[in-house]
């Protein structure tokens, strides 16, 4: 079982950045960022893979949002920068332990944390 535990969400204007933090109690998964907006499917945001730390993004978030992990500490983060009103979700960050899994799919990932709000205010 592992534990996942997001940080940094918040309110911010249009065009300004945020960090969100990811810490997993234990180590060598591949993570993923995922965000659900009012009334719309959660859908995927980026993620960075365990072995050789490739990494993909939604075509909405490409050249702005960066994924990136500490696996010293079992954390990834999620740089957001040029925010705009509609990344305004609830992020959640998700662990998968399938070595080839495809990892814009929100069913190849076994472990979810609790999510982390973020508000973008026009």
């Amino acid at each position: 079982q592992v534990q996942l535990v997001e940080s940094g969400g918040g309110m911010v204007q249009a065009g300004g950045s945020l960090r969100l933090s990811c810490a997993a109690s234990g180590g060598g998964y591949s993570m993923g960022w995922f965000r659900q907006a009012p009334g719309k499917e959660r859908e995927f945001v980026a993620a960075i893979r365990w072995s050789g730390g490739s990494t993909y993004y939604a075509d909405s978030v490409k050249g702005r949002f960066t994924i990136s992990r500490d696996n010293a500490e079992n954390t990834v983060y999620l740089q957001m920068n040029s925010l705009k009103p509609e990344d305004t979700a609830v992020y959640y960050c998700a662990a998968c332990y399938r070595s080839m899994a495809r990892l814009n799919m929100e069913n190849e990932y076994s472990y979810w944390g609790q999510g982390t709000q973020v508000t973008v205010s026009s």
